[in-house]
């Protein structure tokens, strides 16, 4: 009976992952899986390697959690409480290799399908060959772009296609550069400190990128373009 009780309840967990809508569902599966049906739900989904999935325990540090197995996808669905989610990232860095996405908070059972699909589009913000879990909310400009994948295409060709056809290693030098200066907040200093390089080695190679973009980096406007069109070039790259 036990077996059967599990069973039912991981069919209905599916069910509401999958966004069926039938009466009474997230009633049912509240009731099997002993679970409150308005509670804070987490829904979380890691990109799953070969062998046996990462251990993730039913019960840790007051959180439940229930594990599906989707193909090449592992489905974590968290019960929060009143836990901030961002102890839920924190939780599966320790436990899982990444990469993996995180979607917003459901308010209840009947969301775990929303939150699960917005947890995918986290996931393919993740670039090539990276183990992060990342939050939606941390993802936003990049979860728009791997939406509308025709569109980041067109982006990155637009923006990019002078770039692309130089040599990879010249290519990478640049994509770094900016990825560097970007990160330290728009100081070519601090990115040389990053970069071992010299401070004007930065600055020549951004104006060489302004160059070959047809953009400046001081623009506000086009400095948009260059950070949406790298998000775009980073999370298709392959990696060297």
């Amino acid at each position: 009976m036990r077996r059967r009780s599990d069973e039912q309840g991981r069919a209905l967990l599916d069910a509401l992952l999958e966004c069926r809508s039938e009466p009474g569902l997230a009633a049912r599966a509240a009731s099997c899986l002993d679970l409150p049906e308005h509670g804070r739900y987490a829904v979380a989904v890691l990109r799953a390697g070969g062998g046996e999935p990462a251990g993730v325990a039913p019960e840790a540090d007051g959180l439940r959690f229930f594990r599906r197995r989707r193909a090449d996808r592992e489905v974590v669905v968290v019960a929060l409480g009143d836990r901030d989610p961002a102890a839920l990232a924190a939780l599966l860095v320790r436990w899982c290799p990444g990469p993996g996405g995180i979607g917003p908070v459901a308010d209840g059972l009947a969301g775990l399908g929303a939150a699960r699909r917005l947890a995918e589009v986290a996931l393919l913000t993740c670039p090539p060959g990276t183990t992060d879990i990342v939050r939606l909310e941390e993802r936003l400009p990049a979860a728009l772009l791997v939406s509308q994948p025709e569109l980041s295409a067109r982006l990155v060709t637009d923006v990019f296609g002078p770039l692309l056809a130089l040599a990879p290693a010249d290519r990478a030098l640049l994509v770094r550069t900016l990825e560097a200066w970007l990160e330290c907040g728009g100081s070519a200093g601090r990115a040389a400190g990053r970069l071992y390089c010299h401070r004007n080695t930065v600055l020549n190679r951004l104006r060489r990128l302004e160059r070959l973009t047809s953009r400046s980096l001081s623009r506000p406007r086009e400095l948009i373009d260059m950070v949406l069109a790298l998000d775009a070039f980073r999370m298709t790259a392959p990696q060297s």
